[in-house]
């Protein structure tokens, strides 16, 4: 460069530069709008192995509404008792078939910011557990659960991000606190449940 180095030498060398990395910007803009998101700020977006469903192929009516957990693609499909609204969540699923509980159950409570008590079996696997975990960041059962007529079985969010997608509990359905929330306001005692 001659001359002396000047203001608007500074700003036309600036906006060369820009002009040079504006398509990556655009081209990283541009992709991150082509998902459609809920605005969830820690929402995995790998969803290559969820299928949609239809309704009619496990229950016969959506009474109460219907949710049908499939444990292989670690994935909750929820249907409202109108048919119109379909939700598909990420899951964590239990760590075992001898954990896995199949079959048909409905939701009997809801209780937002639970508390946790391990199961005997829980205790006799890991007897340093607490007896009881009250509702907070430390609770397993996250802001929110959906206790199912299964004994000691529920579908409840985590403040463990990392589970989710993976086979990391101790029987129940695991989901992003966020998702949890969303579905319990959608659900009420009664809603039908499927887990296969």
């Amino acid at each position: 460069m001659t001359g002396p180095f000047t203001r608007r030498a500074f700003l036309t060398s600036a906006s060369c530069a820009g002009a040079i990395f504006a398509p990556g910007i655009i081209q990283a803009r541009d992709i991150s709008e082509s998902y459609e998101t809920s605005g969830l700020s820690d929402q995995r977006r790998n969803i290559s192995s969820f299928k949609a469903r239809r309704w009619t192929d496990h229950f016969k009516s959506l009474t109460h509404g219907a949710i049908l957990v499939d444990i292989a693609s670690r994935s909750l499909h929820f249907w409202a008792p109108d048919a119109k609204t379909y939700l598909l969540y990420p899951t964590s699923v239990p760590v075992s078939q001898d954990l896995t509980r199949l079959g048909r159950t409905k939701i009997t409570r809801k209780v937002a910011g639970p508390g946790w008590s391990p199961t005997p079996a829980m205790r006799r696997r890991n007897p340093e557990w607490p007896d009881f975990v009250p509702p907070g960041p430390n609770n397993p059962l996250g802001t929110h659960a959906l206790y199912l007529s299964w004994k000691y079985y529920r579908i409840h969010g985590t403040h463990d991000t990392r589970k989710i997608g993976r086979q990391s509990s101790n029987g129940c359905i695991g989901l992003y606190n966020e998702h949890i929330a969303d579905l319990f306001a959608r659900t009420v005692p009664g809603t039908q449940v499927l887990v296969m």
